[in-house]
């Protein structure tokens, strides 16, 4: 033996199988911290619902009304978490980045899931196959509204005015390949005539056409309702495939002599994909049953309720997808 060479010290059965012991309870505590949310005890922590848009818009409210609903029903905090920018997709992604533990969900609309895909050249993300649908909450048309010094008390006479007219009108929207925007475009293609578009970002739209400095727009009920209510603005037509119970005095452009057109927001709920079944069915349930509490309010400021499976919320955003994929390549509409 080399004399500098330290004799190896014995092995201590004890500490050894102490040692992995330990290292058994670790891997152990790990697998269960990691281990994906089961319907029977869920939700046992609060959940994020976050909202890919500023707070006090249409997503924001609906996502804040449902979760308050989703709290008392569960005994147990839902948080609203306001995220937004480039037209919704910094919040989705952040929730296609988050653990699928059905602790993340994500209320979204129509352009995030169903027309930013096409309108933006790159996205780091598939909406439709990254995150998972859970529930529609509801539909909300969008509403013709024109400022009160344009001429026009119905929506034959904006029609023909337009047409008299084409070029000099300008339509304001929330953003370029918004459904505001893409509604607009619809009609100004379904008439024959030009009008110029001009994009803000959110509110903006809406304070310009309150100031007279553009004419008209496609606005979510909700946003303008209390404009319609206190003369500020005009209501002419609905862009929904039926009437708005929130507006039923008011025809659909369809009615009116353009079939077949339909452009409008709806909401609902998403989760990352591989969010466990079970808790996604759990969640599906409680907002189903939730909905009927909700519908006298949500009428009242411009949603109609809609629920429904999982599956038939994902069969529609796919529809939904093909159907403004077209519009948007019409448009010509893109965002870097």
């Amino acid at each position: 033996m080399n004399p500098t060479t330290p004799p190896a010290t014995p092995r201590n059965p004890f500490w050894h199988n102490a040692a992995a012991r330990l290292l058994a309870c670790a891997l152990t505590a790990g697998l269960t911290l990691a281990a994906p949310a089961r319907a029977d005890d869920y939700p046992a922590k609060p959940v994020r619902v976050v909202v890919a848009f500023t707070a006090g818009g249409t997503t924001d409210m609906l996502a804040r009304s449902v979760s308050q609903q989703l709290a008392q029903r569960f005994k147990q905090s839902f948080v609203v978490d306001n995220r937004p920018g480039a037209g919704g997709n910094i919040g989705t992604e952040f929730v296609v980045r988050s653990p699928a533990d059905g602790y993340t969900m994500l209320v979204n609309s129509v352009g995030p899931i169903s027309i930013n895909q096409t309108l933006y050249k790159k996205l780091n993300y598939d909406p439709l196959t990254d995150l998972v649908p859970v529930v529609q909450i509801a539909d909300v048309p969008n509403v013709l509204v024109v400022h009160p010094s344009l001429p026009v008390k119905s929506f034959e006479e904006f029609v023909a005015y337009a047409k008299a007219n084409p070029g000099k009108l300008n339509y304001s929207s929330t953003g370029v390949g918004t459904s505001s925007h893409l509604s607009g475009f619809m009609l100004t293609e379904r008439i024959g005539t030009q009008a110029t578009h001009i994009p803000y970002k959110g509110a903006d739209a809406l304070n310009d056409l309150l100031s007279g400095r553009v004419q008209f727009m496609f606005a979510t009920i909700p946003s303008v309702m209390p404009h319609i209510q206190a003369g500020k603005l005009r209501a002419l037509a609905v862009s929904s495939a039926k009437r708005s119970r929130s507006l039923p005095d008011l025809p659909t452009v369809a009615e009116k002599g353009f079939p077949g057109f339909e452009a409008g927001s709806w909401f609902g709920f998403f989760a990352p994909k591989g969010t466990p079944q079970d808790v996604i069915t759990k969640v599906n349930q409680a907002v189903n049953e939730a909905l009927p509490s909700l519908q006298a309010q949500m009428i009242r400021e411009g949603a109609d309720p809609v629920g429904g499976s999982p599956k038939q919320f994902g069969d529609f955003t796919r529809k939904e997808y093909v159907k403004w994929k077209a519009v948007v390549k019409a448009s010509g509409a893109t965002v870097d």
